[in-house]
């Protein structure tokens, strides 16, 4: 799965679940129910204030009050939201099953969605299921939708991955071209896309992905569906770029010249190290480096060092390969430049601070300063490259002298 790809499993749609507080819960008050709707209001009132102890109080009375059967679906599931406000889980589901068991055509559903994600998120996914099942009937589209996406879920932590894609057409499936959609519909639409395309990428089913995102879009902008399509160009430029990088046993006019390897292995490089995948950055440098074929060899290598200092001797003419050149070009291959520069600057910092100490203390006992500088000299000895810092400095003194005049092990040793 690409860096750039979406989460798996989500709990469900981003939209919120149904609330206590809906303002569109304005009842009239026809006989039977004035009493009881009159003290959903004030519920609602005291849970949008955070008075939810209060609230669930009044949903208990207004439900105890025995209603006409739409004010005590409206109660039951202001009492289940409230409920699963206040922790108390329990009651918030029994709640949610008593409002679901009204079956009435507004609040049953709610009740139902309500109660499934509760489940979902507890780990009791076979009721969630059956709920999901019981709300397909319960609802209209929106509500459709939200149980086929609920159901895809719950098929796919069973493995069971062809219902699931059935599941997932029907929770992507749009309403005839000029039919009115709701917000829930719409947001479960982008939710189901994002969360599918974000699967299918993982089990490398990029089309599909794309397809999903595509239908995810369509409903609306959605700045994950965008990161989502812009994963799925990724991971086919990878593949077109793999294409021409490694063209395997193409016929011979296939082959590309080594300057279109060579920048083939780059991008391919470059595009794994996007997607997260340093180790296989490093791979696609490295068969780019042992290529068969001199030229793309030597292209290869070229623009991997392209970016490094060039240095010169003091007639101007290019110097030998710095010592430093193989780890600078180890860690462009492996993503990992800023982890060397970080132990550059740090090592030079640690120097610096164990030769500033003494200058700024005034010191002037010669066994003082010698001991500042070996400590400073033996900093980058634990390093991979430290070893190395050392080696070239006895080789170049060695080379001004005519012979090696430092011991063995110097400076580490004793």
């Amino acid at each position: 799965m690409t860096t750039t790809s979406g989460s798996s499993a989500r709990p469900g749609p981003s939209d919120p679940p149904p609330q206590a507080t809906d303002p569109e819960d304005v009842e009239d008050t026809g006989i039977g129910g004035g009493d009881a709707a009159d003290l959903c209001d004030q519920a609602r009132d005291l849970a949008e204030n955070g008075h939810l102890k209060r609230a669930a109080k009044l949903y208990q009375r207004a439900v105890a009050a025995d209603p006409r059967p739409r004010v005590r679906a409206r109660a039951l599931l202001g009492l289940a939201v409230v409920q699963d406000q206040r922790g108390d889980l329990a009651a918030a589901r029994e709640a949610a099953r008593r409002a679901l068991s009204t079956g009435d055509s507004r609040y049953a559903p709610r009740a139902a969605y309500h109660l499934a994600l509760s489940l979902e998120q507890e780990g009791s996914h076979g009721e969630a299921a059956r709920v999901w099942e019981r709300l397909l009937g319960l609802g209209g589209a929106a509500y459709g939708a939200v149980a086929r996406y609920g159901l895809a879920r719950e098929a796919e932590l069973r493995g069971e991955h062809t219902e699931a894609e059935e599941h997932w057409e029907a929770a992507l499936e749009l309403p005839p071209e000029g039919e009115p959609m709701s917000r829930l519909h719409a947001t479960t639409v982008q939710d189901a896309a994002r969360d599918l395309a974000g699967r299918l990428l993982d089990r490398g089913r990029v089309e599909d992905a794309s397809v999903a995102v595509e239908r995810g879009l369509a409903v609306g902008d959605d700045p994950g569906l965008r990161l989502l399509r812009s994963a799925t160009h990724l991971e086919r430029a990878i593949a077109d770029v793999a294409a021409v990088a490694d063209p395997g046993t193409a016929d011979e006019r296939a082959h590309p010249q080594a300057r279109t390897s060579g920048a083939a292995v780059e991008l391919l490089a470059g595009l794994l190290a996007l997607r997260g995948e340093p180790d296989e950055a490093a791979r696609a440098w490295r068969t780019g480096l042992e290529s068969p074929d001199a030229q793309t060899a030597e292209e290869v290598r070229w623009r991997l060092r392209r970016s490094f200092a060039q240095a010169g001797d003091e007639d101007g003419e290019e110097a030998a390969e710095p010592w430093w050149e193989g780890y600078l070009e180890e860690a462009v291959a492996t993503s990992s430049a800023s982890m060397l520069a970080g132990e550059l600057f740090a090592t030079v910092t640690r120097m610096h601070a164990l030769l500033a100490v003494p200058v700024v203390e005034g010191e002037s006992r010669p066994a003082a300063l010698r001991a500042a500088m070996e400590q400073a000299l033996r900093t980058p000895s634990e390093l991979v490259w430290g070893s190395d810092v050392h080696a070239d400095f006895r080789r170049r003194l060695a080379e001004a002298m005519g012979e090696d005049v430092l011991p063995e092990g110097w400076p580490d040793g004793p």
